[in-house]
C-alpha cells in the first residue's frame, strides 16, 4: 500500500481512533468535487464538499455538502441560527481553516467552527470528503465525520 503523507486531517482522525480510509487521486491544481468524483471513479452522490460561510454576526461556519449540489443559504441560516449567512471569499479561506481551496476538510482546520453535514450522508455508509490537500480525499462514515468535528444533521441543499 502507497504511503499516503498525513495531513492536519488524518493526524487528528488517527488521534481520535477514528477509522477511514486515505484516498489520492491524480491532479494537477484544485478540481471541483465532480471532478474529484470522476478521477477517482466514485459515484458523485458519496463525494461531498466542504464550504466554510461567514453569518451576519461575524461568526463562521462549515457546511459539508455533496459535490453536485447547492447550499441554501437560508437553510444554511436558519440551522446555524443566523439572521443570513454568505460564502466566505477565497482569499480568506487559507488564513481562516489553514486549507486552501480544492483541499479543504471539514478536519483540523486552525478553529473548530459550528459544522453541519447534509442530511443526505445518513443514507450512505460512506461518503469521501477532502483529506486537507488537493488530491486526498477520506472515506469516512458520516457518523464518524460528525463525532470528529461535533456536527449536526440538517437539510442544507436547494431544492432542484
Amino acid at each position: 500500500m502507497k504511503h499516503v503523507t498525513k495531513t492536519n486531517a488524518l493526524r487528528i482522525l488517527d488521534s481520535l481512533k477514528t477509522a477511514y480510509e486515505a484516498v489520492e487521486f491524480e491532479t494537477e491544481g484544485a478540481v471541483s468535487g465532480v471532478e474529484a468524483a470522476a478521477r477517482m471513479g466514485v459515484e458523485q452522490k458519496y463525494v461531498y464538499k466542504t464550504l466554510v460561510t461567514v453569518g451576519k454576526s461575524g461568526a463562521n461556519y462549515v457546511f459539508v455538502i455533496p459535490v453536485a449540489e447547492e447550499l441554501d443559504l437560508k437553510k444554511a441560516a436558519f440551522a446555524a441560527g443566523e439572521k443570513n449567512v454568505s460564502m466566505l471569499p477565497s482569499k480568506m479561506l487559507l488564513p481562516l481553516t489553514g486549507y486552501v481551496h480544492g483541499g479543504c476538510s471539514p478536519v483540523g482546520m486552525k478553529k473548530q467552527f459550528p459544522t453541519f453535514i447534509d442530511e443526505s450522508a445518513v443514507l450512505l455508509e460512506s461518503i469521501f470528503v477532502s483529506g486537507g490537500r488537493i488530491g486526498l480525499q477520506i472515506k469516512i462514515s458520516p457518523d464518524d465525520l460528525a463525532g470528529a468535528v461535533e456536527a449536526k444533521f440538517t437539510a442544507l441543499c436547494s431544492e432542484r
